[in-house]
């Protein structure tokens, strides 16, 4: 390979760049875009920085002649076409970054004597027909999922086709990256912008190697991204598949259309993967999904006479769950070279067999999405729902689960019976994590998706777990234990329960309007530290008056327990003002003119505004009321109220109060009130409904 450095002015000197195929898209993140700017806006004046390395390779004439709107700047005004095989993130964020410049200039400025439509036909597109006619100076091929996006959303470009710019992984990384340049170039004026510009086009260095022709271009992408981000498995994956799909031994329209079919197949999967919005389901997590689903029925298979455990399919079974031991067994044993020349055709790699992987990709990844986003799937609602709410458990065996069971089983009756069983696992399970560790779900569900087993004699071990479980005596001890030290606040389940609780208030109000979101209320995916949108209504920092006065014939221990007691915790659909959150009961609870209180909440606020006082009594009370749902809910038994007492760690307060449990649940917990309405909320003690109304 030829190597020189070269400035960005220098590269975009009659060239015209394309991402090809077998490259991943734009997949760099907000700390990667920190140490980019960081790069520019700490270099000295005058001096260069070393970016890193850019590696292309000329374009032949046969893959071009596709390029129908860019044919005349290479034949005619002869620009060099040329693929990026290495350096694509570093390229595409300088692009970005000169774009978002273009954007704040005016058309009547110049930086270094350049005006902005100087500086988009250098770096952006050059046009011909005047102006009707454009071909872009850096992009995607036209059938990779960014191309429109890039065009549409960064360059601002009318696009001439129908096509609609797809959400992806990584198109919202190209969306987010140039959101960020826009705020870091926002506040600058015009010398300050005219330095940024100078030093990114002209002082940033990049190392550029050209790939010779005998040179395989494959082997020299998977070796090279090595730097900067690494390659998802995903990724890798598809760029071995395009490559092995060169080296079978059949015509060139057999190549091209494995090609093709899996090109297609990674576009549907990065679509999918682009609308999921949590980053737990990323390109790694899917891809381990679909190597279980689809090695999965040959895991109980015996090797064939002669052949090593270790290299047969069945033998994946060991290491499902161990990293990235499937990425190994796909890259190293199934999809490699050495297959090619094998002399036993039972063991020989066919073209046969890649296009039927790379059509199953297609296939799993549409039940990936619908499984790990339910609402937009077309089960039916209660299916929906038990999704949901094992999505919100966070647990990937129980995820896989519930794939294969979406995958295997035709009746909804059947599926939706076993995800019940799946849910109440699932919770029981983060009471005590450890007693169900013997639950080998993900061996279970490799098995479903094998017909080695049915939903039924899964549901019978669950149950059998469950049952044992309950029996033990451990979840009381458990639950015992949470409510000591730092008590239920701490608790990792606590949002999913009191989430639960939210939605069984919403059924018993028969209120169809959600006013409490999980996105709104998870607000980020730290699952067991974030405790931002739970409130303790009897404050940790209770410094008013009324709330020394309420608690003051009880112990400093006694207080601490009180505040982290399940019944003091509360769900808010809006982070309330810190100062708030320390006054009386009166003042949290919201009134006409101090409208953010608990009565313009969500149910379960508006249920806790209910109450007249909030005092030891009112905390327990509720909290036995919690543990009441939580038996109904999940089906478990936890004794009468004084058990219940006793489990929550709050006997001194019967005492205290000189009640005993059956006049103390004798007053009943206050509902929402139960009517459809556009606005549920309190004003001067009264109920407000403002009922929603059609438009005229």
């Amino acid at each position: 390979m030829q190597s020189e450095l070269k400035s960005l002015s220098k590269i975009f000197a009659e060239s015209i760049f394309r991402i090809p195929d077998y490259q991943r898209g734009y997949s760099w993140e907000a700390k990667h875009l920190k140490d980019f700017w960081n790069d520019i806006e700490q270099l000295p004046p005058g001096r260069n920085h070393y970016t890193g390395v850019l590696t292309f390779e000329p374009v032949q004439p046969s893959d071009y002649q596709r390029w129908h709107d860019d044919l005349w700047i290479i034949e005619s005004k002869h620009y060099t076409p040329l693929y990026v095989v290495d350096g694509q993130q570093r390229l595409t964020t300088a692009v970005i970054l000169l774009q978002t410049i273009i954007e704040r200039m005016d058309e009547s400025t110049q930086l270094n004597y350049t005006s902005a439509s100087e500086i988009r036909k250098k770096y952006i597109f050059e046009s011909k027909d005047k102006g009707i006619s454009l071909s872009y100076l850096f992009g995607y091929e036209s059938d990779n999922p960014s191309y429109e996006f890039l065009k549409q959303n960064i360059f601002l470009e009318h696009s001439n086709t129908h096509s609609v710019p797809e959400d992806t992984i990584y198109t919202r990384n190209l969306g987010s990256a140039k959101e960020y340049f826009k705020e870091r170039l926002g506040p600058l004026n015009h010398e300050q912008l005219e330095v940024v510009f100078t030093k990114l086009t002209q002082h940033l260095q990049f190392n550029i190697f050209y790939i010779e022709e005998d040179l395989d271009v494959f082997v020299t992408f998977e070796t090279m991204n090595n730097r900067g981000k690494p390659l998802s498995h995903l990724e890798l994956l598809k760029n071995r598949l395009i490559y092995l799909s060169t080296r079978f031994d059949v015509e060139k329209s057999e190549r091209e259309q494995l090609r093709k079919v899996v090109n297609e197949s990674w576009k549907t999967a990065y679509h999918y993967l682009g609308r999921v919005a949590s980053r737990r389901f990323n390109d790694d997590t899917f891809l381990r999904t679909h190597f279980l689903c689809y090695f999965g029925p040959t895991f109980s298979q015996e090797p064939d006479a002669g052949e090593p455990a270790e290299d047969s399919a069945h033998d994946v079974s060991r290491f499902v769950s161990h990293n990235d031991k499937y990425k190994d067994f796909l890259l190293e044993k199934v999809f490699t070279t050495k297959r090619l020349q094998e002399v036993d055709e039972k063991k020989r790699l066919s073209i046969n067999e890649v296009y039927k992987y790379a059509q199953s990709i297609k296939s799993v990844v549409t039940s990936y999405f619908e499984v790990a986003t339910p609402d937009e799937s077309t089960w039916s609602d209660r299916e929906k729902i038990r999704l949901a709410q094992i999505g919100r458990l966070v647990n990937y065996d129980l995820f896989l689960m519930c794939l294969a069971v979406m995958r295997t089983l035709k009746e909804e009756e059947r599926r939706y019976k076993i995800l019940t069983a799946i849910e109440r696992v699932g919770f029981l399970a983060k009471i005590r994590p450890y007693f169900f560790h013997g639950l080998d779900v993900d061996q279970m569900a490799i098995r479903l998706l094998a017909n080695k087993t049915t939903s039924e004699e899964i549901m019978k071990t669950f149950e059998g777990h469950c049952d044992k479980f309950l029996k033990s005596g451990d979840l009381q001890d458990s639950l015992k234990g949470i409510g000591k030290d730092y008590g239920y606040y701490t608790w990792g389940s606590l949002r999913y329960f009191m989430y639960e609780y939210e939605q069984h208030l919403r059924t018993l109000s028969k209120t169809s309007r959600q006013l409490l979101t999980w996105t709104d209320y998870l607000r980020g995916e730290d699952y067991d530290a974030d405790h931002k949108t739970i409130e303790h209504i009897y404050p940790q920092r209770a410094s008013d008056p009324y709330w020394k006065e309420k608690y003051s014939n009880y112990t400093v221990p006694e207080r601490n327990l009180l505040r982290n007691s399940l019944g003091n915790l509360l769900p808010v659909s809006h982070p309330k003002n810190a100062s708030l959150s320390n006054r009386s009961f009166e003042v949290k609870r919201g009134s006409a003119n101090q409208q953010v209180g608990y009565r313009y909440g969500c149910l379960s606020e508006i249920q806790v505004s209910l109450e007249d006082d909030w005092g030891a009594l009112e905390i327990l009370r509720r909290g036995v009321g919690l543990l009441s749902f939580m038996e109904k809910r999940w089906a478990i038994d936890l004794g009468g109220y004084s058990n219940k007492i006793a489990l929550l760690g709050l006997d001194f307060v019967t005492r205290r109060e000189g009640v005993d449990a059956e006049q103390l649940l004798s007053k009943p917990i206050p509902l929402p009130p139960s009517q459809d309405t556009e606005e549920l909320g309190m004003a001067d003690n009264k109920i407000v409904r403002r009922v929603r109304r059609p438009r005229p």
